[in-house]
């Protein structure tokens, strides 16, 4: 049994590569979670975990400025794709609990999560998770009763788990986060977080 669907019974009991450049845009899949302009001639697919500690720093400190100079002005279509990072309970929870808010409200629940990590770290718990997904999810229109549906749906978590076999079988990801520009992808800076910046180079070299 793999990664997710083993925490189902746990959640409900209680820089570019060198030489590469003017990279075509690359085919997306069919349950991608996507923002922007669907036209747009570059695609930035993230690859990220709600668990992940260096996601949550990116989509709280980097990505409203990513958004408003890339994603609200159409230049960027931006894809992001679910992976499994310690600890997985938070990783997968927080997933299927966004995918049952719907696409219109996916973003919403994957933005709160991450704002909310530190405080589903403090508290440590289970019960806590499941009232900061559910508090989160209220905020995208998520009742109560259809998010506890959605953990409790078995065929969810089998999709998760797809998902992620794809993405390591197809893209090579092997972590969080994970960013590729047209389907290069991004080096990591110095720093040991994606910026601004790597993703302008990256941004400019696929155009």
């Amino acid at each position: 049994m793999r990664v997710a669907s083993r925490l189902l019974i746990g959640l409900t009991a209680l820089l570019l590569l060198p030489g590469m450049s003017m990279s075509a845009r690359p085919p997306l899949w069919p349950d991608d979670m996507t923002l922007g302009n669907p036209q747009a001639k570059v695609v930035v697919v993230e690859y990220a975990s709600l668990a992940c500690p260096s996601c949550a720093r990116f989509h709280n400190e980097v990505f409203p400025a990513f958004k408003a100079k890339y994603i609200d002005t159409g230049k960027v279509q931006f894809v992001y794709r679910e992976f499994i990072t310690a600890p997985a309970q938070v990783a997968v929870a927080g997933a299927v609990v966004a995918r049952c808010a719907g696409k219109e409200g996916y973003f919403t629940v994957i933005g709160g999560v991450f704002a909310a990590q530190s405080e589903i770290y403090s508290d440590g718990t289970v019960a806590g998770l499941r009232r900061i997904l559910f508090r989160e999810g209220a905020k995208a229109g998520l009742t109560q009763p259809r998010a506890e549906a959605c953990l409790a749906d078995t065929a969810a978590f089998a999709a998760m788990d797809a998902r992620v076999d794809r993405a390591k079988a197809e893209e090579g990801v092997e972590g969080t986060p994970t960013f590729k520009v047209n389907g290069v992808r991004v080096r990591t800076p110095p720093s040991g977080s994606i910026d601004l910046p790597a993703l302008d180079a990256a941004i400019a070299a696929a155009q």
